[in-house]
């Protein structure tokens, strides 16, 4: 990861850790504290498979033992892009890295075959066939791993598969079918069935790997980053999403000075919101609290107000460029947004839906658990929507390109700033907890200045993270198959140590490990 701090935005040339600190005249001027945002970095699988003994890590002076990194592939199906993202973490000091990162527009998968069932669509109704849906999965490892130069047999060692695309389902079902068809796409594109299952002895690991597994001393029990899930029945069809940004974050902090551990809370702002509330319990926190809905879903369609991205599959993204700010009038874009959140329902999920923001919830079943839902919907389930293209067409005829992108910077610190303001009244975030934030809709532009602005004052420590949910997926592959590494602790209670022992200590008591 590349660490930018003091707000420095866009996207670096280098390849090298950075840390950008102010200046001495940058310190004169400054007025407080500013966000960190955590950068992917690049790595090769060149410089991976060198293993060199003398390479310089930091902090850590010249190394004389080999590197071994562990690269696992993330399967995204969104309902805006698709994506095969690599990532190698290196073992020793547990910081990731991306191999590759590819991605394709969701709404460009084929149509539908004649003798094909469509089992689902996305949030913007393009249709979803088992077939279709393993093609671009497929394509897209395909182009990733020629884009990487990988061997999927030699250096390839696991693979997680995620998707937000739960609202046009009509069951959690459903979205079970839609993770056996990515499951297919993998099988389709080579990779073997043993890369996407957890090890079940020390020998089933490559030998480079041996060395790093505890898989001798404690067991997978469901556990991802000392987290625990819900108890129970599924609560949100996309809570494997938010599981994996919690993780990720908690992993993009370890380029910064921010122990993001528990207790925490994570907001991805991918079209659909996903994220977690967590307690500060050891060895395992409990999910306490868990976001869905809208979220990017609510830019894309302001964004459509212009007429210059597609109706359908059309998002800011498309539009979105380094200097789409520069002529923006930010006194109009706050009033603006204030227009957009009057079609916002942002708050605890009630008993009696089914549906919140599109997305299949159960309700019941997370308060009996213990678990809070916290939404964000258009109206009733998106029925608002086109009420939010029109605004998105007014600002554009009134006010330009760069003040309808400058709105949807202020449309979700303000999100950010109603969920967290709805889960302290619901008494569902413990004193010192830290809040991160990833997702396009979330980290781009003016985004994490404003939401810091008011996070400063409500939570310990806040930081930006991007591509936390593939970087979730390299340590969930990791917690299967317990490779952690205790001298860099990624899971347990901010400012304590690894929770190996205690883990050990609990799966003992259960009669789970000997």
């Amino acid at each position: 990861m590349e660490v930018l701090k003091n707000c420095v935005f866009g996207t670096p040339k280098t390849k090298f850790l950075e840390v950008i600190s102010l200046s001495f005249l940058g310190k004169i001027l400054s007025r407080g504290p500013k966000p960190v945002i955590a950068k992917s970095r690049y790595v090769s699988i060149e410089d991976v498979n060198a293993t060199a003994f003398t390479k310089k890590r930091a902090g850590a002076g010249l190394s004389m033992k080999p590197e071994t990194y562990y690269i696992v592939a993330s399967v995204e199906l969104g309902n805006t892009t698709t994506k095969c993202i690599l990532t190698a973490t290196n073992l020793e000091t547990s910081r990731t890295y991306l191999l590759d990162k590819t991605v394709k527009m969701t709404r460009d998968i084929r149509p539908p075959k004649k003798d094909e069932d469509v089992f689902g669509e996305t949030v913007w109704e393009v249709e979803l066939t088992k077939e279709s849906v393993s093609e671009l999965v497929r394509d897209t490892i395909h182009e990733s791993v020629k884009r990487s130069k990988i061997d999927i047999d030699k250096d390839l060692d696991f693979v997680v598969r995620s998707t937000g695309v739960t609202a046009g389902f009509a069951s959690l079902k459903e979205v079970g079918d839609l993770i056996i068809a990515l499951a297919d796409g993998c099988l389709d594109a080579g990779i073997p069935p043993s890369k996407m299952a957890p090890a079940m002895s020390k020998e089933s690991f490559p030998k480079r790997l041996r060395d790093y597994t505890l898989i001798d001393k404690v067991m997978f029990d469901g556990a991802v980053v000392s987290v625990l899930p819900p108890t129970g029945r599924a609560v949100v069809a996309n809570e494997m999403e938010g599981e994996l940004v919690t993780a990720g974050i908690k992993v993009g902090a370890k380029w910064t000075t921010v122990d993001f551990r528990n207790p925490c809370v994570s907001m991805d702002f991918g079209t659909t919101l996903a994220g977690r509330i967590t307690n500060g319990q050891e060895p395992y926190a409990r999910t306490i609290g868990n976001f869905c809905g809208l979220a990017g879903a609510v830019s894309d369609a302001v964004i459509r107000g212009t007429e210059k991205v597609d109706k359908r599959g059309g998002a800011a993204l498309d539009l979105y460029t380094r200097d789409i700010l520069k002529k923006a009038d930010w006194k109009a874009a706050e009033e603006y947004a204030e227009r957009v959140h009057e079609h916002l329902d942002i708050g605890r999920v009630p008993e009696n839906r089914d549906r919140f923001g599109t997305v299949p919830v159960d309700p019941t079943a997370a308060y009996d658990a213990g678990t809070t839902l916290i939404g964000c919907d258009v109206g009733k389930n998106g029925d608002k929507i086109p009420k939010l293209t029109d605004i998105g067409h007014e600002i554009y005829v009134e006010s330009g390109i760069h003040t309808l992108f400058a709105t949807l910077d202020y449309v979700s610190a303000k999100i950010v700033k109603r969920l967290s303001e709805e889960a302290f009244q619901e008494g569902v975030i413990e004193q010192g907890s830290m809040l991160g934030v990833t997702g396009r809709a979330g980290i781009t532009g003016r985004k994490p200045e404003f939401i810091f602005e008011y996070s400063k004052d409500h939570f310990k420590d806040t930081i930006f993270v991007s591509d936390a949910l593939a970087m979730g997926a390299a340590v969930m592959a990791r917690c299967m198959n317990s490779m952690g590494t205790p001298h860099v602790p990624i899971g347990g209670r901010q400012g304590t140590g690894c929770i190996l022992g205690q883990r050990r200590k609990l799966q003992k008591k259960k009669g789970m490990i000997d």
